[in-house]
């Protein structure tokens, strides 16, 4: 009788495992992330998997490091910044994300879309929340120890379908997160690693209540059927995905005050980028803004006016569209000292004057005349000189 298990004692089986070996850890991505939330079990196979969240709950995300502490010398740095941000899972409400998102700003004035639970979240460093994107957040890590994000998403995926008939399904939407090394400046902007997953977000306890229901839904079907479903795991592993397109203009092209104090300017595009941190160039302008101006005039205005991270969140917005926001407005949109400053710039020059005053230039025979008479000293100078009616 030969033992399976003195069969893989064998040299011959010994041998193959170095060669495996190397190859397995090379496709292992450096990074993962471990939503700690079960996955729906009415999920067909071969199909990514979604996960329900409870509105306001707080979940957490593992940042685990797959490759050993000695590969991640290359970093030429201790930590690393991860952006995590919530998008529509959809391709139709992807191209019309910017205008989905400025009208949930609009009808949930001072919410955000995401937030980070700060005290509840382990080995997170300079954690941010940009005033201008709802839906993001970044922070530090470091790879070689522990570390933990507690996210709370506050919007459900009911406030973006159509309100027809009731009941209306609910859009997916996907949490995705972005890991960045320095560059050789000391900014966080070479990408390292990508990866997301599926979720739908209902009212408080709605998630629970649905993952009961497809629960039950698949304890009814036959086992044949059961076998089309994958399985419910304890928890969901976000998937390698490409980067998020607009990363050139995220706020991680600002770098950390706390690890970087050289200046950083933006370009107009830099809609996503922290006004806090903004330095530009441009000369002051006197111009003011009219209610006939176009959306393309407003824009230059912004910029002009050193307005430039928030041309992106006003981008359809006319002359007359600014005109009529109020301060308690601008504030919300861009917090409180840059939208006082928005604020004072769009209403401040644009003061109805309560007098004009017409200057022309002499005649070159009026102004003879007046010169001769200075010369032989006679002091009615206004005479031949007529006021306005």
């Amino acid at each position: 009788i030969v033992c399976f298990r003195d069969v893989l004692a064998l040299p011959i089986f010994k041998q193959e495992e170095p060669q495996l070996s190397p190859e397995n850890e090379a496709k292992l991505p450096p990074f993962q992330y471990v939503l700690c939330t079960a996955t729906s079990p009415a999920v067909k196979l071969h199909e990514e998997t979604l996960t329900y969240l409870n509105q306001g709950q707080s979940y957490e995300i593992r940042l685990l490091e797959n490759r050993k502490l000695g590969e991640f010398q290359d970093l030429n740095t201790k930590y690393v910044k991860s952006i995590i941000r919530v998008v529509f899972h959809d391709r139709r409400l992807q191209y019309t994300e910017h205008q989905q998102l400025e009208g949930w700003r609009w009808s949930r004035p001072g919410d955000r879309i995401l937030d980070i639970d700060i005290p509840l979240s382990v080995g997170i460093l300079d954690p941010r929340a940009s005033p201008t994107q709802l839906n993001t957040v970044e922070f530090l890590w470091d790879p070689s120890k522990r570390a933990s994000a507690f996210i709370q998403v506050h919007c459900i995926s009911t406030e973006f379908t159509p309100r027809k008939h009731g009941g209306e399904k609910g859009v997916p939407f996907r949490v995705q997160i972005d890991t960045f090394k320095q560059n050789e400046n000391g900014e966080y902007t070479e990408h390292l690693h990508s990866a997301s997953c599926q979720i739908k977000v209902f009212k408080p306890k709605g998630a629970d209540r649905k993952q009961k229901t497809d629960r039950e839904k698949m304890e009814k079907k036959t086992t044949q059927e059961k076998e089309k479903y994958q399985p419910s795991y304890e928890t969901t592993i976000l998937t390698e995905c490409s980067p998020w397109p607009d990363l050139p203009y995220q706020m991680n092209s600002a770098p950390s005050p706390s690890y970087n104090s050289s200046p950083n300017s933006f370009n107009l595009g830099d809609g996503n980028s922290s006004p806090t941190h903004q330095v530009e160039l441009l000369p002051p302008s006197n111009d003011h803004l009219l209610p006939s101006a176009s959306i393309q005039d407003a824009q230059q205005w912004l910029h002009r006016n050193r307005f430039s991270p928030f041309c992106r969140l006003f981008s359809s917005f006319s002359g007359a569209d600014l005109l009529k926001m109020s301060k308690e407005d601008f504030v919300q949109i861009c917090g409180p000292a840059d939208g006082i400053r928005l604020f004072n710039a769009i209403k401040g020059r644009n003061v109805r004057p309560k007098m004009t005053i017409y200057v022309c230039q002499e005649p070159e025979q009026n102004r003879s005349h007046l010169h001769q008479k200075r010369e032989n000293g006679d002091g009615s100078l206004c005479d031949g000189a007529k006021l306005p009616g």
